[in-house]
């Protein structure tokens, strides 16, 4: 009998041992009444919290009180920009419940950042795996979680603490949840969003490319403010020349009328409105050539040839990007290269162009990966003899709301060929659920 006993009181005593080393990764809350705090920027709030320890622990629910703030990168943005936000959880509601300590970077925490005032909606945060060692019976440290999010809506969006969940890795993976106890938490951190301006549609043609001296073009137009006076002109590269006229636009925005271009130098035309040229409230250039087709003297032979204006035009290597393979828990940067893209502006005339990008949000198993969430790098290389010079948009987001991946300024003299390319980055969070995620990335040329 003696045997069994000792075999039963081994057996005891060894799951005591494995409870109490599980314990060490439940969390206990510290009690107490959320603290109101007023609404302000990036300040700290307190706020009540349920947080249910994992079933294995054995600890009941318990309510606590957690101290947190949100911050914003950019506190002043556009519709259409993306916003990085910051849940820093001040005070966890949750200490170390055993005598264990805990060793670091054993935490990886996420959470909701709630959105509210003029956008609402939420904002999935995460953070890195990485904590400092807890002492036994001692508080859990303070912790960081990053996400992002795009601007819908113009005016005051305003960021609470939303749900939290720490998981543990150690010994067993566990999650430990904190809810809101009376959503939503006070805001801790305001973005004024402005309203992006309205995109100039405004656009004209012309009744011909080219002409003599003093003859009368056609021009029409569409997308003009309704009854508005809007000035014809001729254009030498990037200076009005004197050659102008003036035409009213109908109820529809449209414009219908002529000018008289005499100028030899001229290379095109624009149409604006208001006292002066302005890109947001005009049209054009677009290419016109002056002939010079007075006689010449006695005894003298006119030799003349033709340079025939071209497009502009863009192709592409390819229509499929395949990212690097990130793992589930660790997320990061997912990388590959844009296939390159080739622009030729055959035009001539004054124009410059402009390549733009988009990309629609990732699309997968259930889930799906924000568009904000891609980034590049753009570069662009300029063939030898091009009158133009490609400038590479800058590094950053891409996002839904486009970001430019190249382009070349108005110049006197504008065309040649250039190659466009950027190395891409996905930011991938960290629980993605597994599998292949897809999105559309459209370039426009203009």
């Amino acid at each position: 009998m003696g045997s069994p006993r000792s075999s039963g009181s081994t057996r005891g005593s060894r799951r005591r041992r494995w409870a109490s080393l599980l314990g060490a990764t439940a969390l206990a809350v510290t009690a107490g009444g959320a603290l109101a705090a007023p609404a302000g920027a990036a300040s700290n709030v307190n706020f009540d919290t349920h947080c249910i320890p994992p079933a294995i622990a054995g600890l009941p629910p318990i309510d606590g009180t957690t101290t947190a703030k949100i911050t914003a990168d950019n506190t002043s943005p556009a519709v259409g920009d993306t916003v990085t936000v910051t849940y820093t959880v001040v005070t966890p509601a949750a200490s170390n419940p055993t005598d264990l300590a805990l060793p670091a970077d054993i935490m990886t925490p996420t959470g909701k950042v709630t959105l509210g005032g003029a956008q609402t909606g939420s904002v999935t945060v995460t953070g890195p795996k990485k904590n400092d060692p807890v002492p036994g019976k001692g508080a859990f440290p303070s912790f960081s979680m990053t996400g992002t999010f795009t601007v819908t809506t113009p005016g005051a969006i305003t960021l609470s603490p939303g749900d939290y969940n720490i998981h543990t890795s150690y010994i067993l993976e566990l999650d430990t949840p904190c809810t809101v106890t009376n959503p939503p938490a006070p805001v801790s951190e305001t973005v004024t969003a402005a309203d992006n301006p309205p995109a100039n549609t405004r656009a004209i043609s012309l009744g011909s490319a080219s002409g003599s001296p003093g003859a009368a073009v056609a021009v029409t137009g569409s997308g003009f403010t309704a009854g508005a006076t809007v000035t014809l002109a001729g254009r030498s590269a990037s200076a009005q020349t004197a050659d102008t006229a003036t035409v009213t636009a109908d109820a529809q925005g449209g414009i219908s009328g002529s000018l008289v271009v005499s100028d030899l130098t001229t290379t095109g035309v624009v149409a604006y409105e208001g006292g002066a040229w302005s890109s947001d409230l005009g049209a054009g250039p677009v290419a016109y050539v002056v002939i010079d087709d007075q006689p010449v003297p006695e005894g003298s032979q006119k030799v003349t040839t033709t340079v025939r204006a071209g497009t502009l035009s863009m192709s592409q290597a390819g229509d499929a990007v395949q990212l690097s393979a990130v793992d589930f828990g660790q997320g990061g940067a997912s990388t590959g290269a844009l296939r390159t893209v080739t622009v030729k502006d055959f035009r001539g005339g004054p124009a410059g162009w402009s390549l733009t990008g988009k990309v629609t949000d990732f699309s997968g198993p259930g889930a799906k990966i924000d568009a904000g969430k891609l980034s590049w790098t753009p570069a662009c290389t300029t063939k030898a003899g091009s009158p133009s010079i490609c400038q590479a948009g800058s590094a950053g987001s891409v996002g839904a709301a486009g970001a430019t991946l190249a382009s070349t300024p108005d110049g006197t003299a504008t065309g040649g060929e250039f190659t466009t390319d950027a190395q891409l980055s996905l930011d991938v969070p960290s629980f993605t659920p597994p599998g292949s995620y897809a999105g559309v990335l459209t370039l426009t040329l203009t």
